[in-house]
């Protein structure tokens, strides 16, 4: 197994968790993980607004690619580790 297919393989977990969640609450979703070069895991769209953001189990750090990826984009991209933290990101939770 390549260390890309085992990446995937690792977020797969959380990343089902959090989707349900968002899709509930009326975003849409799109998965950006196969891209890779550091490019974040998941488009999030919801009211006419967008949200880039990286999924990551809770001792999950990012890697050099994702860090540089994100220090280049001109948006912001957000760390998600939980679903309250996704919910909190696209504005439909109070931290």
């Amino acid at each position: 197994m390549t260390r890309n297919a085992r990446r995937i393989h690792r977020i797969d977990g959380i990343q089902a968790e959090i989707l349900d969640a968002l899709h509930r609450v009326g975003c849409t979703t799109q998965s950006l993980a196969s891209i890779g070069g550091g490019c974040p895991d998941l488009l999030v769209a919801r009211a006419g607004k967008m949200w880039l953001m990286e999924l990551k189990s809770d001792a999950g750090e990012l890697e050099p690619s994702q860090r540089e990826w994100s220090d280049h984009w001109n948006a912001p991209v957000y760390l998600v580790r939980t679903v309250a933290q996704a919910l909190t990101t696209v504005g439909l939770q109070k931290q």
